[in-house]
């Protein structure tokens, strides 16, 4: 067996029970590298197969390495680990990608790009080799909002074809182990700063007789749900400021008496319910911002900007105690005063309207001044020096 330095290109592919296809792929891989004459090896990352699979592909040529944990990013993971090249060209051994025509990802490899992308929308999808719901919803939409939160150039967030620098994609520490494993790759490469590019595929229709591994509204949630918790600013920051901008000026507003809009009035009930809306997008502020720094601290590549730095420096226990226990007393003031009215009319009956608008308010400054107080002694806990290995 050739040495890992001697290796210039691995190409991998995961593995399930593909009997029926797996020959062709193997065929198909080694003669790209007899062809070319790039230095390679095929390696299969068996995740269990109970077909056969492993023989066929090392009657063949092919390396097999056998992959105990479940799961499509299990397996890639594994054979990344596995892998001898400078380079890995991944794909999956169903016959539904070409792995006799690479040059186009081993070209802009050795051009210093560490991830190259597959596009199957630039190549060419044959006809039934993408379910209608994949073509036209999930892969643009799922492959938008990645563009979106992350400010990726990749429009084919999903194809299953792309090569990569082995040790680059090693340094990501991917950690998801179902087919969500194909969105973590792109989202931590952009965010990393890795030279991220795309090259046109083409994308046939698989071998198989059985269906495919993929469940699409299961893997398609899996996808979004990653997408959505990488990104907090989108998730819990944004709409949480916007929660507590709009509940926390509705309370103070009607605190003053009714609002009429029209034939439309708000008064103390509306108050109540902007109260809430209020505390519970607070909660999401605060829970976007201990995310952060947790991911920071981590080692997690998420972008930082420079406010976020300098609200970072200003933050800590003890300033988080200091607000937070100003907001309590604000509040807490309030209360009292009314209590002392209260006591000042022999505990008698209150108008319940100008009651509660004042009651309203002070509530909510006594939960947000706690609220600050909590977050800063979680900020403190994160902030403990550990001894990491």
């Amino acid at each position: 067996m050739q040495q890992t330095s001697a290796i210039e290109l691995t190409i991998l592919m995961p593995c399930l029970n593909e009997a029926e296809t797996l020959a062709v792929c193997v065929n198909k891989a080694l003669g790209y590298l007899e062809r070319s004459g790039v230095v390679g090896e095929v390696l299969i990352a068996d995740n269990g197969s109970t077909d056969g699979s492993q023989q066929i592909a090392e009657s063949l040529g092919a390396r097999v390495v056998a992959i105990a944990e479940k799961g499509y990013g299990s397996a890639l993971n594994g054979g990344i680990e596995h892998a001898r090249g400078t380079y890995v060209i991944m794909g999956d051994a169903d016959d539904s990608y070409d792995f006799s025509s690479l040059d186009g990802f081993v070209e802009r490899l050795r051009a210093g790009d560490e991830l190259v992308m597959g596009n199957r929308f630039r190549g060419g999808i044959a006809p039934g080799a993408m379910p209608p719901l994949h073509k036209y919803l999930g892969n643009p939409v799922l492959s938008w909002i990645g563009r979106s939160l992350f400010r990726s150039p990749i429009k084919d967030f999903h194809c299953g074809l792309r090569g990569f620098n082995r040790q680059s994609m090693l340094d990501l520490h991917l950690q998801t182990t179902g087919m969500e494993f194909a969105s973590e790759m792109v989202v931590k490469s952009t965010l990393g700063g890795s030279r991220v590019s795309e090259v046109p595929t083409t994308l046939a229709k698989d071998g198989r007789s059985r269906p495919p591994h993929l469940r699409s509204w299961r893997d398609g949630w899996r996808h979004l749900r990653f997408l959505l918790i990488f990104s907090p600013r989108w998730l819990f920051l944004i709409p949480g400021t916007a929660a507590f901008v709009l509940g926390f000026v509705g309370v103070m507003l009607l605190g003053f008496g009714p609002i009429v809009f029209g034939r439309i009035g708000f008064t103390y009930s509306s108050q109540l319910y902007l109260a809430a809306l209020t505390v519970v997008g607070y909660q999401s502020v605060l829970f976007a911002i201990l995310t952060k720094i947790y991911a920071q601290q981590e080692g997690f590549r998420i972008p930082r900007s420079r406010s976020f730095d300098r609200l970072q420096k200003r933050i800590s226990l003890e300033s988080g105690a200091i607000v937070g226990l100003l907001l309590f007393l604000i509040g807490l003031g309030v209360a009292v005063g009314q209590f002392i009215g209260w006591a000042s009319n022999d505990f008698g009956p209150l108008e319940a309207g100008a009651t509660l608008r004042a009651a309203i308010p002070a509530a909510l400054l006594m939960m947000l001044g706690s609220q600050t107080i909590m977050a800063g002694m979680f900020l403190g806990v994160l902030s403990v020096g550990v001894k990491r290995r």
